[in-house]
């Protein structure tokens, strides 16, 4: 069994990182009715706060001493408006909280006897797609692996390699065959457990022929069979190398854990047969099914840039968008100079490139794994009759335990904060596709496909790719033809967070860019659903605009309380007051999700060092609507080495300390004691997430970089050529390429002579163009 790659050391693992790598229970603990009373008295009491402050504060100085001056006015305007954006956000998330608490007191887990009842006769097809880019060979394994082992009757999973499929590096080359490798590696290692599971359902299904109740001996030969896919599990978890806490989940949890259950089945099944019973019948052939469906998974391996009829457009989207395409659809290939061409066929016409189609699809990222019923539940849900018109369902991805770095334990928090606030969103009809992972009706992709002709080849896109958060914006596409999505309230799928600053700036950066863009097709959404005569509800509406925008006013709100010395006056306890309910909570959160509650002031630190790369993002959205020029998609890196960070967001965190200090001494000096004291505040943190999450050496080295990068040429790979290969009298012409495309790739040379009918001309002369004329 092959073992990790070895090319990258593991990370160093630093001081407050975390030790532990025990994942939490994959279903949520149900909440006492006191924590659900108390999120109910936090959003009245944010509200309240908030009316006390407008009222007693604000409309009181104006009653007092009217307009006194336009300063002051404009002040009290501009304070009011950003205090209240900043509380309508804090409001949503208790209120997207307290949906998630209501969902997971009601959520009850479906057994497994009624999974495999259902999936007897209903074996819809599922397609597992993963789209990839210069991912390391470790990671893309660990993730085909998680879904290979899916429990599901007939699965089929796609690597969609994005790298250039012709490298010259040959390190860069090495890395590609490594890759291309993985999925045929993995469906060998299937072959034998599947060939041995399938003999058994075979003989099974003799026995248990004409009505014959199951015998002891076959059922202790059934228990036999799950414990021996146990030990196969747990030898090939023995001859795994672990590297990290990534590693550790997927030795652990995804091999271990499913060893586990199908040893425990066993155990039970060698108990039934010294008791002298047995399942049923029906049932001896759904745990016969179970184990072949485990180990069936097909596999393959498809690179869209080997074909030039494909859209080769930089985007995790199109990516996608080129299988799905493709699939339930007959080519022929036809060998062109760009690579080859997929000439589309009839149904009864001889094809030579058949790709199967689907009723579901699963997208999932390269750095994500799954446990082991993801698939099989998830499906189940979808073909439940209430959910008929449920297009998209996920487990919103949790993080990986035991981060040896102190910013991936911080983003690993606020990653498990996000998926209770996502499981909130489904409880009011508000969910957003998280792209790390999800199932999706086929037939719902194509009520919201856009076909275009480009270059004369059709290019159907499925999921947007016009802004570099796709899927928010296929959630307003799906909703609008009458689409819903929702959240399964569980954790079934995991997924890695930047292990360092500058890989963090890259993702978060991303993720802020592209909801204002996406902010008019939600006002479309509205009037068709009215139109269809179910309108958007207020709170589902509040919920997707904060959703979209909040980095945006956040990020704007922030700079406006940190850079202008607003009048005392303006200032009130209350206002700390209607912020105390969502710290409150959010600690409680972190908490149950086995943080600790002082993490909210790391957090708040944190998200103080991210500003200037949250407004890059949102700059960048608003570039994009005046120029109408697509960003460029940016992928997280995911390297084990630390990602240098741009010489702009390291210098930004360190300008917030030393004008934070500068407004406390200002305002000391003044009285100010209100300002005084939320400068001091930010300075305190900042200081701390600076030297906690970037690093102080980290710093000097980053801005080392970014003044003396561009002093640096990178040196040219050195060619060994003994002797010098004769050059050819003449050019040689591509003529394929003159063929297909009319005309010679690039410029014709200058000294190649046209030849005109009887005359021959020297390129450029009239004669010659009046030649070529005639």
């Amino acid at each position: 069994m092959p073992s990790k790659s070895l090319a990258s050391p593991a990370r160093k693992r630093q001081l407050g990182a975390e030790r532990s790598t025990q994942p939490l229970p994959t279903v949520h603990d149900i909440p006492s009715d006191a924590k659900i009373i108390w999120g109910r008295l936090a959003i009245i009491s944010t509200v309240l706060a908030w009316l006390a402050y407008v009222i007693y504060t604000i409309l009181r100085q104006f009653l007092n001493n009217g307009a006194e001056s336009f300063r002051f006015t404009t002040e009290a305007v501009s304070y009011v408006i950003v205090v209240t954006f900043l509380t309508f956000s804090a409001l949503l998330y208790l209120v997207a909280r307290q949906g998630a608490l209501q969902r997971f007191r009601d959520h009850v887990r479906v057994p497994r006897a009624e999974l495999d009842g259902h999936f007897a006769n209903h074996q819809g097809s599922l397609t597992v797609l993963v789209p990839s880019y210069s991912e390391e060979h470790g990671v893309v394994r660990a993730t085909l692996w998680s879904a290979a082992l899916q429990e599901y009757p007939d699965l089929r999973i796609v690597l969609l390699l994005d790298d250039p499929p012709h490298p010259t590096d040959p390190a860069v080359a090495a890395q590609l065959r490594s890759s291309r490798s993985i999925a045929r590696d993995i469906e060998l290692a299937l072959a034998v457990p599947k060939n041995r599971f399938a003999e058994e359902l075979l003989i099974c299904e003799i026995e248990l022929a004409d009505d014959q109740q199951p015998t002891q001996r076959a059922v202790q030969r059934l228990a036999d069979s799950y414990q021996w896919a146990a030990r196969w599990l747990q030898a090939m978890a023995s001859a795994e190398t672990i590297d990290d806490h990534v590693d550790t989940f997927f030795v652990e949890q995804v091999l271990g854990g499913l060893a586990a259950e199908l040893s425990l089945t066993g155990a039970a099944l060698t108990a039934a047969a010294r008791e002298g019973t047995a399942p049923s019948a029906a049932r001896m052939l759904e745990l016969h099914r179970r184990l072949l469906w485990t180990f069936s998974a097909e596999l393959d391996t498809f690179e869209r840039k080997l074909f030039s009829s494909l859209s080769h457009e930089a985007n995790k989207a199109m990516n996608l968008n080129a299988y799905i395409g493709l699939m339930g659809r007959r080519f022929q290939r036809e060998e062109g100079p760009d690579g080859t061409i997929l000439r589309p066929v009839a149904d009864d016409a001889p094809a030579d490139y058949v790709v199967r189609d689907s009723e579901y699809l699963l997208t999932l990222d390269a750095d994500s794994l799954l446990l082991r019923d993801y698939c099989l539940r998830l499906v189940y849900f979808l073909e439940q009759p209430d959910n008929a018109r449920v297009a998209v369902t996920q487990t919103p991805y949790s993080s990986f335990r035991g981060a040896p770095t102190r910013i991936e334990r911080l983003a690993g928090a606020t990653t498990d904060i996000q998926h209770i606030l996502h499981q909130g969103l489904s409880h009011y009809g508000a969910t957003f596709w998280v792209g790390a992972n999800a199932v999706i009706r086929k037939v719902a992709l194509e009520d919201i496909v856009e076909v275009e002709t480009v270059g004369g080849f059709e290019v159907r896109r499925y999921v947007q790719d016009r802004t570099v958060i796709e899927d928010t914006e296929s959630s307003i596409d799906l909703g609008t033809h009458g689409w819903s999505l929702t959240n399964y309230p569980e954790r079934l799928s995991y997924s890695a967070t930047p292990p360092d600053f500058g890989s963090l700036i890259v993702q978060r950066r991303r993720w802020a860019n592209g909801g204002l863009l996406i902010l008019p097709k939600l006002w479309r959404q509205m009037r068709e659903r009215r139109r269809q005569g179910h309108p958007i509800s207020v709170i589902e509406l509040a919920l997707r605009v904060n959703y979209m925008a909040s980095i945006a006013w956040a990020s704007f709100g922030l700079i406006f309380l940190l850079a202008y010395p607003y009048d005392s006056r303006l200032l009130s306890p209350v206002v700390v007051l209607a912020a105390v309910p969502y710290f409150l909570a959010m600690g409680s959160d972190l908490r149950s999700c086995g943080y600790k509650f002082s993490d909210i002031l790391r957090i708040y630190g944190f998200n103080l060092i991210l500003l200037p790369v949250n407004l890059a993002g949102v700059l960048k959205s608003m570039q994009q609507a005046v120029t109408s020029k697509k960003i460029p998609f940016a992928r997280t890196p995911k390297v084990r080495n630390r990602t240098a960070a741009p010489l702009l967001f390291v210098v930004v965190p360190y300008v917030i300390v030393a004008f934070s200090a500068l407004t406390l001494w200002r305002d000391v000096s003044q009285g100010n004691w209100g300002n005084a004291l939320f400068a001091g505040f930010n300075a305190l943190l900042a200081v701390f997430a600076i030297a906690a999450y970037i690093g102080l050496w980290n710093s000097i080295v980053d801005v080392w970089l970014g003044l003396t990068q561009w002093m640096f040429v990178e040196r040219a790979p050195r060619r060994s050529v003994a002797v010098e290969a004769p050059q050819p009298l003449e050019p040689v012409l591509d003529w394929r390429a003159v063929i297909y495309h009319g005309h010679a790739v690039g410029e014709l040379p200058s000294d190649v002579e046209v030849i005109t009918g009887p005359f021959v001309n020297q390129p450029g002369s009239k004669s010659t163009k009046q030649g070529a004329l005639k």
